[in-house]
């Protein structure tokens, strides 16, 4: 199974050309082989997932060249477990596309959601710097696409703005880019992380920047405060299932603050030493009140789940910014809870947005579907809340927990219970309005059919531009399984803690990662930089016409 791990990748490269060139004008065929590449991806990701269940470290080398030379993809419990969240969640995003024809309102969108895909997957799997500013770049660029589908002038506004941000966290990476390669002359990452614990301490100006424009890069993609000023529009704007895809997104930058503060800038490199932890905390709880102010300040269904993202995306963060294995065990955990969460709710709220006039948080007439609606409205906002039963509420115990050894025990507390408290107000008052609330008030015949005029008007030009339509079986089928999913991260949350736990302990003991990498015997271990120049001698191989995998499996 080698080479299975560049198959998340090669899928959806493959597939997005075929679409515009064989099945540009045939929407069926593109929703069948879209469909089928992600089931494929989702049996790919388990297996993966899997195989590096035990600790396998899985290492593909394309061209067969040898890191830190070549490129090099790497798999281990943290980048399959993100590759299979993924995967998951673009399927259920990908049926709700199909079922409410938001993927026949533009051109290419199956095309540009494989392409986004491919991004996501390489993002998560490369085991190069550079690279992972590649693969930014190419789900930079789908994701723009994705965010104009079906087109509104309000939607490009957006999306420039999205796109302008990103652009310049694409130019500050670079920069960080050069300063890393002009201080260590490699971007591998393995190879990073034994190059920086060797660097002389009269020597670390450099590296100091660049870790701190990395994290700076990272928190732009994870929309910390205050970098987070081009989500609420952004996502709020883009159609429903390409905002629930972006639910993953941010998380990408979440992954990437994991990754290269734990193997690169770990806790033990003395460079680098408590650089980035300095701020990062106080940030990041910053992000979870804003976020969750904007919940309860909200006055469009939309913007209130984009301020939610926000608000997770703190939580995360914080458990994040303790940097101990509990830390980060808890904030793996509340990851997939708050992809699953978020999702749903951007789709809840395209299922809300047909029949009414507006997302506006006010009394209207009830519509088609109302009850359903309001039903998984409810689940999906107790899951993003953090009530009982469901995982968001064990997510914050294992957070709160995990803070308790933590100088910043008092304020994460303190914190985390408050926004919880607003965000369950927040939600209650939108849900009981959109809900709850009909508009009563009498009014004189003559005025109730002008507003019932313009009403239809405002309905037709909203289904013209978003695709309003009533939704389809398909789509509260999307909605349903994604909250079953829910469900299941609750039910299963020991046995999934207890696999987060683990990959919270492999990320730590970055040893079997960096061998695995650089091809070397034994384990290597950041104090004993004295044969890693042999090493490198001893493993050197030549270009090859196909690539070439490892597997090393952690001694028990």
């Amino acid at each position: 199974m080698n080479h299975w791990i560049i198959a998340p990748v090669v899928l959806p490269a493959m597939l997005a050309p075929f679409i515009v060139l064989a099945a540009r004008y045939h929407i069926g065929i593109q929703r069948v082989f879209s469909v089928a590449g992600v089931l494929a991806l989702i049996t790919i990701a388990a297996g993966l997932t899997w195989q590096a269940s035990d600790g396998t470290v899985t290492l593909y080398q394309l061209s067969d060249w040898a890191a830190p030379f070549g490129i090099v993809l790497v798999g281990d419990r943290l980048s399959t477990m993100m590759v299979l969240l993924t995967a998951v969640l673009a399927l259920f995003v990908l049926l709700y596309a199909i079922g409410s024809e938001w993927d026949n309102r533009g051109r290419h969108f199956h095309a540009l959601f494989q392409f986004q895909l491919m991004g996501i997957m390489g993002a998560f799997l490369t085991g190069d710097l550079f690279n992972l500013f590649v693969f930014f770049e190419v789900l930079l660029i789908a994701s723009y696409g994705l965010m104009i589908h079906a087109g509104g002038h309000v939607r490009l506004r957006a999306g420039v703005q999205y796109v302008l941000y990103n652009l310049l966290g694409s130019t500050l990476f670079l920069f960080a880019l050069g300063a890393l390669y002009a201080q260590t002359g490699t971007l591998n990452m393995a190879d990073l992380a034994q190059r920086v614990a060797m660097i002389d301490g009269a020597e670390t100006v450099g590296i100091r920047i660049a870790s701190v424009m990395l994290l700076l890069v990272f928190a732009v993609k994870a929309a910390l405060v205050p970098l987070h000023f081009w989500l609420p529009s952004s996502y709020a704007e883009a159609p429903a299932p390409v905002a629930a895809l972006f639910a993953i997104m941010t998380k990408v930058g979440a992954y990437a603050i994991i990754r290269v503060y734990t193997l690169i800038f770990g806790p033990d490199v003395a460079v680098t030493e408590g650089l980035h932890g300095l701020w990062l905390m106080p940030l990041a709880l910053i992000s979870l009140a804003i976020g969750m102010i904007g919940v309860l300040a909200a006055r469009r269904l939309h913007r209130l789940v984009a301020f939610s993202v926000i608000g997770s995306m703190g939580m995360v963060m914080v458990s994040i910014a303790l940097f101990t294995p509990a830390g980060i065990a808890a904030a793996l955990y509340y990851i997939v809870h708050s992809t699953l969460a978020a999702g749903a709710l951007f789709l809840i709220t395209d299922l809300t947005r047909a029949g009414r006039s507006d997302l506006n948080l006010t009394a209207q007439p009830p519509v088609a579907g109302g009850p359903l609606t309001a039903a998984m409205f409810f689940a999906a906002a107790i899951a993003m809340a953090g009530l009982p039963p469901l995982s968001g509420f064990v997510g914050k115990l294992l957070i709160l927990d995990a803070g308790f050894a933590s100088g910043w025990v008092v304020w994460i507390w303190a914190v985390v219970l408050g926004s919880s408290l607003i965000s369950v107000i927040g939600f209650s008052r939108a849900g009981s309005t959109l809900f709850w609330k009909s508009r009563s008030v009498v009014v004189p015949s003559d005025v109730a059919d002008a507003e019932d005029s313009k009403s239809a008007e405002n309905r037709e030009a909203t289904a013209k531009d978003d695709g309003s339509d009533v939704p389809s079986f398909l789509s509260y089928g999307a909605v349903s399984g994604l909250l079953v999913l829910l469900v299941l991260h609750t039910v299963l949350a020991g046995p999934i803690y207890r696999f987060t736990e683990a990959t919270s302990a492999q990320l730590f003991a970055p040893s079997r990662y960096m061998s695995t990498v650089l091809e070397t015997k034994g384990k290597l271990t950041r104090p004993k930089p004295e044969g890693y120049d042999k090493g490198h001698a001893d493993d050197g191989h030549g270009a090859g016409d196909a690539g070439h995998g490892e597997t090393t499996e952690e001694g028990h």
